[in-house]
């Protein structure tokens, strides 16, 4: 026990030893930053304590060993990561590559020290060129900043020639540059290759490098405005994605504003932003990859809240983009699809529940009914809106994309299931495009997964509505866009247009369904129903036009059914033999039957209605739905991407803007006078529509009650506010009649 006693107390006296030299180390290291001074250090430490600089020898040789490159390493190391400190902090002389002195002043960046630091690095890779370029780079993406100027930082001010030419310099070199100090790849890399070189004493001594280069681009690109400007800094910045699997703060930082961009951007940004995410999925895997799904759908869902003709292609951009993430990591997707599919049927079962409900308390009192009424037209609503027709478009579209993958097959009949439930929960006329959106769906899945699903009850049943067999009161009307519309008003549904575009709706997705089929075996026995439910219409109908619809897709089913019965006759097997599946395979894929010939006219003519129709596009959606060459052509071409980059930057723009920036007085004058006259134009457009109320029918208090997408816009107006005139007029008359009154009482 003495002996360990003994020994405890030496070792005691040996740390504190150590922490008494260490600090007289640290503290001499700052005024003498060579190996020269180290040295002395050493000698008399070794004087003054022989028995510690004995055992330094013997457990850390390295420590007593000093050379330049240990000194240079050790002097990085101790930069912090958001701010790199300058080694020759006291000089304000730079040294140009030919020898020449370039002296600056003080906290002013200019051309001359910026041009003297890029030809440095490019000659020699100097580590204090970089070092200072970086400085400045911080520099100027916190410039402006309302927090006050760094009292560390040495230099504050620049032009934006200066900001223009840093930021395109790092931007375009900087990648290449950190690859070149940690000895990785020129391009690519997985997060294991990052995480195996974190514990190298190379990325210890560049690591501050990688995260300022990162950190101070996120900032940058928060206070960025210029649509133009971020989508090439994120061009530049996706060649370093590989290193945000070092730092996970700022990995979800990025994928935060990514996702912002990528929701909310207009022009290429959306599609900058989604290559962006898809790198960083692709490379960093599990660290990145359930948020970004999560993510996404978020921003889709936050996308889907209202609709309209211009929004409908974005839409689909949208959506074509989270399908191919998707194919990233289909076992995974797999798992957050069935979490969000679930979450879509457990609505559909609150509402089908509160429906029933409702019906059945029809005979209770006043009160408990209007309950009822109330909370069954909230758990309605909550399936007949966008967000929900939308989330189930998008599962269709994932569904149909990979029906071939074992991993989501198995979702393809819970969906259909919700899609039928979702369709059949408000049989109602106002709901027919709606209804019609669902069954375009279930056509969809059935097509891809080569599934039967029962499409022709749900459009036949339409045709049995009452308001198709009256005559149209409301007059011709105006054409109706199902696509952009989940309900019509009730005035709508008197109309003929409203009238015409059921029955054409119908025809075509029925023959749709059918043409699916129309290579089957058992073609006529499928289509017997159908056809004896539509001379049914035929007979019940007065109007020539949907008469003359409904016969022509009767005789095309009749040849169809003709078809197969001859092709059928002449085999041998039972409809149960797996040889059936093969049947008329030839004949599918050449497209013979007489019903496909059918639905390729049908196409055509609805194709040209929906071009009729169409009222406006954006450039997202037409360039950017489908990922094909273009993208990756343009994505790839770095020369192109210089050449944009000099453009972008070429302005006077500087981070949180300079007073050259902000508009003169007259300029916002003008600005507001153009602002008042379109607002004065548009109120004239809408003073037609006003006051107008919509009226009632015996619908009235049903289910179906809820505000359509017309009615709302309607309502919402504000109502004009009365001219002084009609105020005058209104004041004349009450005096009028208060004094007609008083005469009358005295009487």
């Amino acid at each position: 026990m003495g002996t360990k006693n003994k020994e405890s107390k030496k070792l005691s006296k040996k740390s504190s030893t150590v922490e008494e030299n260490t600090d007289e180390m640290m503290s001499k290291s700052s005024s003498e930053q060579n190996v020269g001074g180290h040295a002395d250090q050493l000698k008399r430490l070794q004087e003054k304590d022989p028995e510690f600089y004995q055992f330094l020898q013997e457990h850390d040789k390295d420590l007593l060993e000093f050379d330049d490159e240990d000194t240079d390493d050790d002097d990085e190391t101790e930069m912090d990561g958001e701010e790199i400190e300058d080694d020759e902090a006291d000089t304000e002389q730079l040294v140009h590559a030919d020898g020449k002195e370039v002296k600056s002043s003080t906290n002013v960046i200019t051309t001359a020290m910026v041009d003297a630091w890029c030809s440095s690095i490019h000659e020699n890779r100097s580590s204090g060129a970089i070092r200072s370029l970086m400085r400045a780079f911080r520099t100027a993406c916190h410039y402006g900043d309302d927090t006050g100027e760094d009292a560390k930082s040495k230099w504050s001010t620049m032009s934006s020639s200066v900001f223009n030419k840093i930021m395109l310099f790092v931007l375009k070199e900087m990648d290449g540059i950190l690859r070149g100090l940690l000895k990785l790849p020129t391009s690519g890399g997985k997060k294991e290759m990052i995480k195996d070189m974190s514990k190298t004493k190379r990325w210890k001594s560049n690591n501050h490098l990688v995260k300022s280069y990162l950190g101070n681009a996120l900032h940058v690109l928060n206070q960025m405005t210029d649509t133009e400007m971020i989508s090439f800094t994120l061009r530049r910045l996706r060649f370093s994605s590989v290193f945000l699997a070092a730092f996970p703060v700022l990995l979800r930082k990025y994928i935060k504003v990514l996702l912002h961009f990528w929701g909310t951007g207009g022009g290429a940004l959306p599609v900058v932003s989604f290559l962006f995410l898809r790198d960083l999925c692709i490379q960093l895997g599990s660290d990145c990859i359930d948020e970004c799904f999560r993510g996404m759908y978020k921003a889709y869902l936050l996308n889907c809240q209202f609709m309209n003709a211009s929004k409908l292609q974005h839409i689909q951009f949208l959506g074509n983009c989270f399908v191919e993430l998707l194919r990233v990591d289909l076992p995974n997707a797999y798992q957050h699809a069935f979490v969000f599919i679930r979450q879509l049927a457990m609505i559909l079962r609150d509402a089908q529940s509160s429906t029933k409900t409702k019906k059945s308390s029809q005979k209770a009192n006043q009160s408990s009914k209007e309950a009822h009424n109330t909370k069954g037209k909230e758990s309605f609503l909550k399936v007949y809106q966008w967000k929900y027709i939308h989330c189930l478009e998008l599962w269709t579209a994932a569904i149909c994309a990979y029906s071939s993958e074992p991993e989501f097959r198995p979702l393809a009949y819970p969906l259909t299931q919700i899609i039928s439930g979702a369709a059949r929960l408000v049989p109602t006329a106002r709901y027919f495009p709606l209804r019609l959106r669902c069954i375009k769906m279930l056509n969809r899945i059935a097509a891809s997964t080569n599934s039967f699903v029962p499409v022709s009850p749900l459009l036949l049943d339409m045709l049995e509505i009452k308001e198709l067999h009256r005559p149209p009161t409301g007059g011709v009307g105006k054409a109706i866009d199902f696509r952009t519309v989940l309900r019509v008003s009730k005035l709508t549904l008197k109309t003929r247009a409203f009238q015409e575009a059921c029955v054409f709706s119908v025809v075509e997705e029925l023959a749709e369904h059918l043409a699916q089929w129309s290579y089957s075996v058992g073609f006529f026995e499928l289509s017997s129903v159908p056809v004896v439910r539509l001379r049914n219409f035929c007979k019940s109908t007065n109007v020539d036009r949907f008469r003359r619809e409904i016969k022509q897709i009767i005789r095309e089913i009749e040849a169809n059914s003709e078809y197969t019965n001859k092709k059928r006759m002449t085999v041998s097997f039972l409809p149960n033999d797996p040889a059936a599946a093969s049947f008329l395979e030839d004949d599918k894929n050449a497209g013979v039957s007489p019903l496909s010939k059918y639905v390729a006219s049908l196409r055509q003519r609805a194709q040209q209605r929906s071009d009729s129709l169409k009222e406006s596009s954006i450039l997202v959606g037409q360039d950017s739905s489908a990922f094909g060459s273009k993208i990756t052509e343009s994505d790839e071409d770095d020369d192109g991407e210089d050449s944009k980059g000099d453009a972008v930057f070429s302005s006077s723009w500087l981070p949180a803007g300079t007073p050259k920036d902000e508009e003169s007085t007259e300029e916002k004058q003008q600005k507001k006078k153009r602002r008042k006259d379109q607002q004065d134009e548009t109120a004239f457009d809408e003073d037609i529509v006003e006051d107008f109320i919509l009226s009632s029918d015996d619908e009235e208090g049903s289910l179906s009650d809820a505000p359509s997408d017309e009615e709302a816009s309607i309502k919402q107006k504000p109502s004009k506010a009365p001219s002084k005139k009609k105020g005058k007029t209104h004041r004349r008359k009450n005096k009028k009649r208060k004094q007609s009154n008083q005469v009358a009482s005295a009487v």
